[in-house]
């Protein structure tokens, strides 16, 4: 008798253990509801109930790379920066927060926080950028003109840097122009914010990336307004001064 007493003490024991662990993991509504104070985790995974990862929030040593059709690419480029990476429905890459600030080894300051929002299957149309390089700071809004994906894809854009890692300096730049051109690349049209040396600008590019038009005012408050032909030349400028 006393052992059936046991038993079914055992029993009723791990009858309680089994409820409690159903309310905690929401096992009597189908869904997961813990609720913490505060958690301590290097990334953190967003995703769909089939698994489709939509985003990603991590520290640097654990930064994603980027996503294409679901699947995951190195990035090497991305392994000094923390933040948030945006994945669309068919598993793309669609834009994202990084940031990162520190003195390197050299003693210069390299700090910078940039939130982007890409085109669909394509590149970055818009970036709200602060970069401070060693002294040098760059604050701004900037909208690039990417081609559309049926046009250009970014598995082409992929092939591009790798023809272009394979040649000389000289010549690389030389055939990225040549993709510009072509209208194979995102070119920058609009720049607005505070440049290096610390002018505030608008700066509206033509579709190759020209700089055709600038707003500025310089850090000692003189206004200007200037026109500028293909080749970059100032052809026509308005200030203060003019009638």
């Amino acid at each position: 008798m006393s052992h059936i007493h046991t038993f079914l003490a055992g029993c009723s024991t791990m009858a309680a253990t089994l409820a409690a662990v159903f309310v905690l993991t929401g096992a009597n509504t189908g869904r997961q509801q813990n609720h913490f104070d505060e958690i301590t985790v290097g990334r953190i995974n967003v995703v769909e109930p089939d698994g489709t990862k939509r985003m990603i929030i991590s520290n640097r040593s654990q930064f994603p790379g980027d996503f294409t059709g679901g699947k995951e690419s190195p990035r090497a480029d991305r392994n000094s920066f923390a933040g948030m990476l945006f994945i669309n429905d068919e598993g793309n890459e669609n834009g994202g927060f990084i940031y990162k600030g520190l003195i390197d080894n050299k003693g210069k300051t390299d700090a910078s926080m940039s939130l982007t929002f890409d085109r669909f299957r394509q590149d970055q149309t818009i970036q709200l950028l602060h970069a401070d390089q060693d002294g040098e700071l760059i604050t701004g809004v900037i909208i690039n003109d990417v081609p559309d994906y049926k046009v250009v894809s970014i598995l082409d854009k992929r092939q591009y840097s790798i023809e272009a890692e394979k040649l000389p300096s000289a010549e690389r730049s030389a055939y990225v122009k040549q993709l510009k051109d072509e209208g194979k690349l995102g070119q920058r049209r609009i720049f607005l914010g505070m440049t290096s040396d610390q002018n505030s600008a608008l700066v509206l590019n033509d579709a190759k990336g020209r700089p055709r038009m600038k707003l500025l005012v310089s850090a000692k408050g003189q206004p200007e307004i200037q026109m500028l032909d293909d080749t970059g030349k100032v052809s026509k400028t308005i200030d203060a001064a003019s009638n």
